[in-house]
């Protein structure tokens, strides 16, 4: 049972980063907007966090530090795809390269020195429940912010105007102009969330998993988020599932070279990169599935004047 619970715990922590970032790249696409840039806003995120939390203490602090890291770097994204109207695919992967060496300087101080970490919640009467306390009431605040958010932008996107504008905007941005609607007013709001769950899910990174910081420590996850979009053919419940299964995959292949299981270990540790490419040639196969939820328009540019 200790191993059991030990794995449920530890599948909840692996798949957190994926759920903050996929869940703020969901609202991006579904405005028609692909940024291709969520690993280096992750980055971006996981060195401001820690570097803030080493010099002040504060986790608020640092934690709203990742926030505007990410967004900084997706309101630069917004404003080259949007304004400028440059390739969403090609200023995504600059951006995501960017952020890769732009981390890798700041942080060069910040290598093998630690910081405060998330504290794990503690609540009375509920966590001391056996097993049940410690599957659901033993974990810090940001995987609870995660679902809480997931569930939110689900609620919102389903349930209220706001969201079928965004909707609307995402299958058919032409129609949603003559309506009246701000297009790229709300492209910029929706691509400034997915920065902040980008910084945020990267400060869980560097404050909660792995709490140190090291070149690149998001380790292609930022790349896995993208393919949960996809995976989850942009449904907010699949993109649950999705989060826990690469989770787990990513959980397991650590825990089995911490076995001393006799496989290489980087086969191991390239597994769920391997799930992941092995589940979108799967999901690729169903285009009707895809044609039926992807936003039409997206990744296309929007021009007022049309």
């Amino acid at each position: 049972m200790d191993i059991v619970i030990n794995l449920l715990v530890s599948v909840m922590a692996a798949s957190t980063p994926l759920l903050l970032a996929a869940t703020g790249e969901l609202v991006v696409e579904k405005v028609a907007v692909l940024n291709l840039g969520v690993e280096g806003m992750m980055l971006m995120g996981a060195i401001a966090g820690f570097a803030v939390a080493h010099e002040t203490g504060s986790l608020p602090l640092a934690l709203l530090a990742a926030i505007f890291a990410g967004m900084a770097l997706s309101l630069l994204f917004a404003f080259l795809t949007l304004t400028l109207q440059a390739n969403q695919t090609a200023t995504g992967l600059a951006l995501t390269i960017f952020g890769r060496g732009f981390s890798a300087l700041v942080g060069a101080g910040y290598v093998g020195i630690s910081a405060p970490t998330l504290p794990h919640i503690h609540i009375p009467v509920l966590s001391d429940i056996p097993v049940l306390g410690q599957i659901l009431f033993s974990y810090d605040p940001l995987i609870y912010l995660a679902l809480a958010l997931l569930a939110f932008v689900a609620w919102f996107l389903s349930k209220t105007h706001a969201g079928l504008i965004m909707r609307a905007i995402g299958d058919q941005h032409d129609a949603a102009h003559v309506l009246g609607y701000k297009v790229i007013r709300i492209r910029y709001l929706a691509v400034l969330f997915g920065g902040a769950m980008a910084g945020l899910a990267g400060a869980y990174m560097s404050l909660a998993y792995t709490p140190l910081w090291a070149q690149d420590m998001i380790a292609g996850r930022g790349w896995v988020a993208l393919a949960l979009v996809t995976f989850a053919a942009w449904r907010p419940f699949w993109l649950l599932i999705g989060a826990w299964l690469f989770g787990a995959m990513m959980y397991l292949s650590l825990y089995v070279q911490g076995l001393g299981v006799p496989v290489p270990s980087a086969f191991l540790s390239a597994v769920p990169y391997i799930g992941t490419v092995v589940v979108l040639v799967l999901i690729s196969r169903d285009s009707r599935r895809i044609r039926l939820h992807r936003p039409a328009m997206l990744g296309r540019a929007f021009q007022a004047g049309n």
